[in-house]
């Protein structure tokens, strides 16, 4: 295995895995998820940022097999709650709560809040055995509304709002979502470290 550019998705989500194969498969690497490796202990995301987490996770693996690993994690951190991510994720909500369940409270708990600001973030982690985690982290600035708006979103879409297209992110088509999206400016700064270090 050591011969091979094996590299180990610090997760089981499928849409993830196929995101980072799309991208790793052209460049040669062999790439494998924590399901190729079922006595990986439970990561515990015990982080105060989502840069933190990613590392974490992808930190987790690689300290264990000794493999390149890469992990991701994003969310919304709202201005009024002290910015902290995933204030009413899984983590204090449960990992089964629906989110139009999670947005009314959010939504009630900010009814008298005159900063609606906040941002989404995604952070992702490349370790490697024996250096430092490289991390790649973006975000875009948004407000809070104060109903849902949109059909075309999920998770907490329809309660964040974009200023600039004057539309919740629910509201927005797939192609203005991409071009402002913090997620896909993470992955661009990944490629690009990637071509420079010839990895």
């Amino acid at each position: 295995m050591s011969e091979e550019k094996v590299i180990v998705v610090a997760s089981t989500n499928k849409g993830k895995i196929r995101e980072f194969e799309q991208m790793l498969n052209p460049r040669g690497y062999i790439v494998k998820s924590l399901a190729d490796f079922p006595d990986m202990p439970e990561i515990e995301e015990n982080g105060t940022t989502f840069e933190e987490n990613a590392v974490i996770k992808a930190d987790a693996v690689t300290r264990r097999y000794g493999i390149m690993a890469i992990a991701d994690d994003s969310g919304l951190c709202i201005d009024a709650f002290g910015g902290e991510p995933g204030v009413h994720s899984a983590r204090y909500l449960g990992h089964d709560t629906p989110y139009d369940y999670k947005n009314k409270v959010i939504l009630e708990r900010m009814a008298n809040e005159t900063n609606r600001g906040c941002h989404y973030t995604c952070a992702i982690a490349v370790t490697r055995p024996n250096q430092k985690p490289v991390v790649f982290s973006e975000i875009c600035e948004c407000e809070i509304t104060r109903e849902p708006k949109g059909e075309n979103g999920f998770g907490y879409d329809p309660i964040v709002y974009y200023p600039p297209l004057h539309k919740t992110m629910a509201e927005m088509t797939k192609e203005e979502k991409n071009s402002i999206s913090h997620r896909g400016k993470a992955v661009s700064k990944l490629e690009k470290w990637l071509d420079e270090e010839k990895l």
